[in-house]
């Protein structure tokens, strides 16, 4: 299956993770990837795609500076003619602080990164994908935006800013034929989340980690990143406007005493 032959398509956050699998995977399916990222995974994600014969181009950005996500948008045009995906991706955690412990200038960071990057990914690639006739933006968002409980305040706030904008992009953008989804995942092994996973492997927990969910574990990237791609491709047609929780089930209840298969709960 090759959903995506030549269309050109931005990856924000493709250094690791979610947008590291993404990146692969809309180049293995005949994408034509910008590979954008804060760190020098952009250089490794990209060369991992041409070294499997598909086709990518690095490019160092801070997802939260307009005139970066100009230059990105602006690459892939020049570069393959134009633009018709955009996968703003890239996002930071911002610790685990309560709300009174949280400092104005963190908050403020988390906020820059994680809302203010979707809504320039937006705001610039939109217009490129209109000229094209058709095409999708997929936001990274967080089951922390649906309700509390899944991250921090600074992180949940930005990521329930996400899925409004979601609703809102597609809205404005009524009649161009350009779609607006965002992702949910729950808890997911990426480089911001390595520390937990690190830590049940050493402690020998690893069971433990995910367990409040009705699939009993986390989620790996490559999971994460077929959610984007579906959204991303002409198999989601009529998709527009949605916040796709993929979190193994944890945000389908609130919470209670778990009742494992097959057992009487207590």
């Amino acid at each position: 299956m090759a959903r995506f032959t030549d269309r050109s398509i931005v990856v924000t956050g493709a250094g690791s993770g979610i947008g590291r699998a993404a990146a692969l995977q809309f180049a293995a399916e005949g994408g034509r990837v910008i590979v954008a990222d804060l760190t020098e995974g952009a250089d490794d994600t990209a060369a991992a795609i041409i070294a499997a014969g598909g086709i990518a181009q690095a490019i160092r950005i801070d997802a939260g500076v307009e005139e970066d996500v100009v230059r990105a948008v602006a690459l892939a045009c020049d570069r393959f003619g134009g633009l018709d995906v955009m996968f703003a991706n890239a996002g930071i955690s911002g610790g685990m602080a309560n709300i009174f412990d949280t400092d104005v200038a963190l908050i403020t960071d988390v906020l820059r990164v994680n809302l203010i990057g979707p809504f320039l990914a937006i705001k610039h690639a939109a217009p490129r994908i209109a000229e094209r006739g058709r095409g999708a933006i997929v936001l990274t968002a967080s089951v922390a935006g649906i309700r509390s409980g899944a991250g921090s305040p600074a992180y949940s706030a930005s990521k329930a800013g996400v899925i409004n904008l979601a609703a809102v992009a597609a809205q404005q953008l009524s009649g161009s034929n350009v779609r607006v989804n965002a992702i949910c995942p729950g808890l997911t092994e990426t480089g911001m989340t390595k520390p937990v996973f690190d830590y049940a492997r050493d402690a020998d927990k690893l069971d433990r980690v995910g367990r409040l969910n009705p699939l009993r574990r986390g989620a790996q990237p490559d999971e994460l990143a077929r959610v984007a791609l579906f959204l991303a491709s002409d198999d989601a047609s009529y998709v527009n406007g949605q916040a796709i929780a993929v979190d193994g089930g944890l945000s389908s209840s609130h919470p209670v005493t778990r009742q494992d298969y097959g057992k009487t709960a207590v």
